[in-house]
Protein backbone atom coordinates (compact mmCIF):
# COMPACT_ATOMS: atom_id res chain seq x y z
CA UNK A 1 0.00 0.00 0.00
CA UNK A 2 1.55 3.41 -1.38
CA UNK A 3 0.09 6.50 -0.21
CA UNK A 4 0.53 10.33 -1.10
CA UNK A 5 -1.56 12.56 0.87
CA UNK A 6 -1.63 16.07 0.40
CA UNK A 7 -2.77 19.56 1.85
CA UNK A 8 -1.92 21.98 -0.54
CA UNK A 9 1.69 21.69 -2.05
CA UNK A 10 2.36 19.01 -4.09
CA UNK A 11 6.09 18.83 -4.16
CA UNK A 12 6.77 15.28 -3.25
CA UNK A 13 4.40 14.63 -6.11
CA UNK A 14 6.96 13.75 -8.70
CA UNK A 15 9.33 11.48 -6.54
CA UNK A 16 5.98 9.36 -5.39
CA UNK A 17 5.18 8.52 -9.02
CA UNK A 18 8.23 8.37 -10.05
CA UNK A 19 9.11 6.05 -7.40
CA UNK A 20 6.05 3.89 -8.13
CA UNK A 21 5.45 3.86 -11.41
CA UNK A 22 8.54 3.78 -13.00
CA UNK A 23 7.81 5.65 -15.53
CA UNK A 24 8.59 9.55 -16.89
CA UNK A 25 5.39 11.71 -15.76
CA UNK A 26 4.01 11.67 -20.08
CA UNK A 27 3.90 7.75 -19.37
CA UNK A 28 2.21 7.55 -16.01
CA UNK A 29 -1.32 6.59 -16.47
CA UNK A 30 -2.92 8.62 -14.17
CA UNK A 31 -6.35 8.85 -13.00
CA UNK A 32 -7.83 12.22 -12.06
CA UNK A 33 -10.86 11.61 -9.73
CA UNK A 34 -12.80 14.64 -9.74
CA UNK A 35 -15.80 13.94 -7.57
CA UNK A 36 -14.82 16.56 -4.66
CA UNK A 37 -14.57 19.54 -7.07
CA UNK A 38 -17.84 19.22 -8.86
CA UNK A 39 -20.01 21.42 -6.71
CA UNK A 40 -17.91 24.13 -7.70
CA UNK A 41 -17.23 23.65 -11.24
CA UNK A 42 -18.13 27.30 -12.09
CA UNK A 43 -15.29 28.45 -9.82
CA UNK A 44 -11.49 29.29 -11.03
CA UNK A 45 -9.69 27.19 -8.85
CA UNK A 46 -11.70 24.32 -10.10
CA UNK A 47 -8.92 23.95 -12.80
CA UNK A 48 -6.03 24.31 -10.66
CA UNK A 49 -5.00 21.15 -9.86
CA UNK A 50 -5.52 19.73 -13.39
CA UNK A 51 -3.86 22.45 -15.01
CA UNK A 52 -1.10 22.08 -12.00
CA UNK A 53 -0.42 17.86 -12.92
CA UNK A 54 -0.04 18.95 -17.08
CA UNK A 55 2.62 21.39 -16.13
CA UNK A 56 4.75 18.63 -13.97
CA UNK A 57 4.15 16.74 -17.59
CA UNK A 58 1.47 14.11 -16.34
CA UNK A 59 -1.81 13.55 -19.15
CA UNK A 60 -4.30 12.61 -16.05
CA UNK A 61 -7.82 11.04 -17.29
CA UNK A 62 -10.90 12.39 -15.46
CA UNK A 63 -13.02 9.82 -13.83
CA UNK A 64 -16.24 10.44 -12.46
CA UNK A 65 -17.23 8.22 -9.60
CA UNK A 66 -21.01 9.59 -9.66
CA UNK A 67 -21.04 8.31 -13.33
CA UNK A 68 -19.51 4.83 -13.07
CA UNK A 69 -22.57 2.56 -13.07
CA UNK A 70 -21.41 -0.98 -11.10
CA UNK A 71 -18.09 -1.95 -8.98
CA UNK A 72 -17.01 -3.95 -11.70
CA UNK A 73 -16.73 -0.82 -13.96
CA UNK A 74 -14.91 0.83 -11.31
CA UNK A 75 -12.46 -2.22 -10.87
CA UNK A 76 -12.24 -2.39 -14.28
CA UNK A 77 -11.06 1.88 -14.69
CA UNK A 78 -8.85 1.11 -11.79
CA UNK A 79 -7.07 -2.01 -13.13
CA UNK A 80 -6.30 0.44 -16.28
CA UNK A 81 -3.99 3.13 -13.97
CA UNK A 82 -0.52 3.40 -13.24
CA UNK A 83 -1.90 5.71 -10.34
CA UNK A 84 -4.71 7.14 -8.83
CA UNK A 85 -5.54 11.04 -8.16
CA UNK A 86 -8.20 12.17 -6.10
CA UNK A 87 -8.65 15.99 -5.96
CA UNK A 88 -9.81 18.68 -3.45
CA UNK A 89 -12.72 19.94 -3.06
CA UNK A 90 -16.21 19.10 -0.76
CA UNK A 91 -14.84 16.11 1.04
CA UNK A 92 -19.00 15.05 1.61
CA UNK A 93 -19.76 15.19 -1.76
CA UNK A 94 -16.95 12.88 -2.74
CA UNK A 95 -17.40 10.16 -0.08
CA UNK A 96 -20.76 10.23 -0.78
CA UNK A 97 -20.35 8.83 -4.52
CA UNK A 98 -17.34 6.55 -3.27
CA UNK A 99 -19.78 4.90 -1.28
CA UNK A 100 -22.81 4.30 -3.99
CA UNK A 101 -22.58 1.14 -5.82
CA UNK A 102 -19.67 -0.21 -3.54
CA UNK A 103 -16.84 1.51 -5.13
CA UNK A 104 -15.60 2.39 -1.79
CA UNK A 105 -15.09 -1.03 -1.38
CA UNK A 106 -13.44 -1.72 -5.00
CA UNK A 107 -11.10 1.51 -4.24
CA UNK A 108 -9.90 -0.02 -0.84
CA UNK A 109 -9.18 -2.74 -2.34
CA UNK A 110 -7.12 -2.14 -5.28
CA UNK A 111 -4.94 0.26 -3.27
CA UNK A 112 -4.32 -2.14 -0.86
CA UNK A 113 -3.00 -4.28 -3.42
CA UNK A 114 -0.56 -1.71 -4.77
CA UNK A 115 -2.25 0.88 -6.94
CA UNK A 116 -0.70 4.13 -5.87
CA UNK A 117 -2.78 6.63 -4.54
CA UNK A 118 -2.60 10.30 -4.43
CA UNK A 119 -4.86 12.34 -2.13
CA UNK A 120 -5.20 16.07 -2.09
CA UNK A 121 -7.31 17.72 0.68
CA UNK A 122 -10.43 16.31 0.11
CA UNK A 123 -8.53 13.50 -1.26
CA UNK A 124 -6.71 12.89 1.71
CA UNK A 125 -9.38 12.92 3.95
CA UNK A 126 -11.24 10.38 2.79
CA UNK A 127 -7.93 8.12 3.16
CA UNK A 128 -8.20 8.39 7.58
CA UNK A 129 -10.48 6.92 9.51
CA UNK A 130 -13.24 9.25 9.70
CA UNK A 131 -14.28 12.34 7.74
CA UNK A 132 -16.41 13.86 10.05
CA UNK A 133 -13.50 16.23 11.82
CA UNK A 134 -13.98 18.19 8.40
CA UNK A 135 -17.85 18.95 9.34
CA UNK A 136 -16.57 22.34 10.04
CA UNK A 137 -14.62 23.01 6.84
CA UNK A 138 -16.61 21.62 4.45
CA UNK A 139 -20.19 21.10 4.24
CA UNK A 140 -21.91 17.51 5.30
CA UNK A 141 -25.21 19.03 3.90
CA UNK A 142 -24.31 19.12 0.04
CA UNK A 143 -24.47 14.87 0.94
CA UNK A 144 -27.93 14.56 2.98
CA UNK A 145 -27.84 10.93 1.86
CA UNK A 146 -24.42 10.21 3.41
CA UNK A 147 -25.24 8.71 6.93
CA UNK A 148 -21.52 6.33 7.54
CA UNK A 149 -19.01 8.89 7.78
CA UNK A 150 -16.27 6.93 8.10
CA UNK A 151 -13.00 7.35 6.09
CA UNK A 152 -11.51 4.32 3.89
CA UNK A 153 -9.19 4.04 6.81
CA UNK A 154 -5.65 3.31 5.04
CA UNK A 155 -4.50 5.40 8.25
CA UNK A 156 -5.89 5.12 11.90
CA UNK A 157 -5.75 8.67 12.53
CA UNK A 158 -8.56 11.82 11.34
CA UNK A 159 -6.49 14.11 8.69
CA UNK A 160 -7.21 18.13 8.60
CA UNK A 161 -6.00 19.61 5.79
CA UNK A 162 -4.71 23.31 5.61
CA UNK A 163 -4.11 23.15 9.03
CA UNK A 164 -1.28 26.37 8.73
CA UNK A 165 -4.22 28.80 8.68
CA UNK A 166 -2.95 30.49 5.23
CA UNK A 167 -6.29 29.78 3.00
CA UNK A 168 -8.59 32.47 3.63
CA UNK A 169 -11.69 30.15 4.06
CA UNK A 170 -9.64 28.21 6.04
CA UNK A 171 -8.06 30.77 8.93
CA UNK A 172 -6.22 29.54 12.23
CA UNK A 173 -9.75 30.50 14.22
CA UNK A 174 -11.68 27.51 12.24
CA UNK A 175 -8.72 25.21 12.59
CA UNK A 176 -8.97 26.56 16.04
CA UNK A 177 -12.19 25.26 16.28
CA UNK A 178 -11.84 21.87 14.87
CA UNK A 179 -9.46 20.98 17.76
CA UNK A 180 -11.50 21.96 20.24
CA UNK A 181 -14.73 20.36 18.66
CA UNK A 182 -13.31 16.81 17.91
CA UNK A 183 -9.60 16.19 19.61
CA UNK A 184 -11.10 14.74 22.42
CA UNK A 185 -12.89 12.31 20.12
CA UNK A 186 -10.62 11.65 17.48
CA UNK A 187 -7.22 11.18 17.08
CA UNK A 188 -6.03 14.42 14.29
CA UNK A 189 -3.14 14.91 11.65
CA UNK A 190 -3.04 18.63 11.27
CA UNK A 191 -1.35 18.85 7.78
CA UNK A 192 0.25 21.77 6.78
CA UNK A 193 -0.39 23.08 3.32
CA UNK A 194 3.63 22.55 2.60
CA UNK A 195 3.57 18.80 4.16
CA UNK A 196 2.45 15.52 3.30
CA UNK A 197 1.74 12.21 4.87
CA UNK A 198 3.84 9.61 3.04
CA UNK A 199 2.13 6.46 3.75
CA UNK A 200 3.59 2.98 3.03
CA UNK A 201 2.11 -0.32 3.88
CA UNK A 202 1.36 0.58 8.01
CA UNK A 203 4.60 3.14 8.33
CA UNK A 204 3.32 6.99 7.87
CA UNK A 205 6.09 9.88 7.83
CA UNK A 206 5.40 13.43 7.77
CA UNK A 207 7.34 15.23 5.17
CA UNK A 208 8.00 18.23 3.01
CA UNK A 209 5.96 18.87 -0.22
CA UNK A 210 6.04 22.45 -1.22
Amino acid sequence: MNLLLLSWGAGALPEFLAKHTGKAPADVRLGFLNDAVLPFSEEEFASIEPYRLRDLGYRPTTITARDVPTAAEFARVLDSLDALYVCGGETFVLMDHLRRNGLADVLVAKVRDGLPYVGLSAGAVIAGASIEPVSLMDDPTTAPELTDHRGLGFVATSIVPHADGKIEIFPPELIDRVRETYADRFDLVFLPDDRALLVSDDEVALIASP
